[in-house]
């Protein structure tokens, strides 16, 4: 598979691939972006209501998602159990020049974001006190999670790319995954996905989006 590397909007990286014509991130500004819907709408809101938060991603790609729930991990002191589901791992030559450390101005986390791209697959790798980490080799539909998790990062290529990954039995075995109370967050605001969410059991609602994009999904399990 060929996969190139690309600046986005903010100067932050994101990895475009040519014959499927899709980006990992958002073209604006790849950080913008995942902290916009992953860590502002999804992670924050759960801080420090448990123990230890129990997060699952949808395409663990180019770790951003991961290297941004790690500093806020450690920041607040908050424990999290990460797992991540990831079918086409990137290519190490790629993941390491990825520049996120840099322009979030925080060079310290380099070696921790390393060891995201470089610790082995399908264990759990403890990367400090408030992090622990399990990056899954498979795909979606055959991964299996024991633990029920609190929150969701769905971050699959858009539906016109991969129509499969966004239909209701998907988001059927996503809202069985969850704990109750659960999060499940997404870029992706489309009618039909909010349909499938809601066919599945979510609760769901729009949300303002990042730069360059209106509205994105914040679907919960209701207790």
């Amino acid at each position: 598979m060929q996969r190139n590397l690309i600046i986005t909007g903010d100067g932050s990286h994101s990895v475009e691939v040519p014959y499927m014509n899709v980006t990992y991130h958002s073209t604006h500004g790849a950080i913008r972006e995942s902290l916009h819907v992953f860590i502002e709408a999804g992670l924050k809101p759960l801080l420090h209501r448990q123990e230890t938060i129990h997060i699952f991603e949808m395409g663990f790609g180019t770790g951003l998602n991961a290297l941004l729930t790690l500093i806020e991990a450690t920041r607040h002191q908050q424990k999290i159990n990460y797992q991540a589901v990831e079918a086409f791992p990137l290519e190490k030559e790629i993941a390491l020049q990825l520049n996120y450390c840099g322009q979030l101005q925080q060079p310290e986390w380099e070696p921790l974001f390393e060891q995201l791209h470089t610790s082995p697959w399908d264990q759990p790798i403890t990367l400090n006190a408030w992090f622990t980490v399990r990056k899954h080799h498979t795909t979606l539909f055959d991964i299996s999670i024991n633990q029920p998790v609190n929150l969701i990062y769905y971050d699959a290529f858009a539906p016109n790319a991969q129509p499969e990954l966004w239909t209701v039995e998907v988001f059927t075995k996503l809202f069985g995954m969850l704990a109750d109370g659960g999060i499940l967050v997404t870029y992706c605001s489309k009618g039909d996905v909010r349909r499938a969410m809601q066919a599945a059991g979510f609760t769901v609602e729009k949300i303002p989006g990042p730069p360059g994009k209106r509205e994105m999904v914040r679907a919960m399990k209701k207790l």
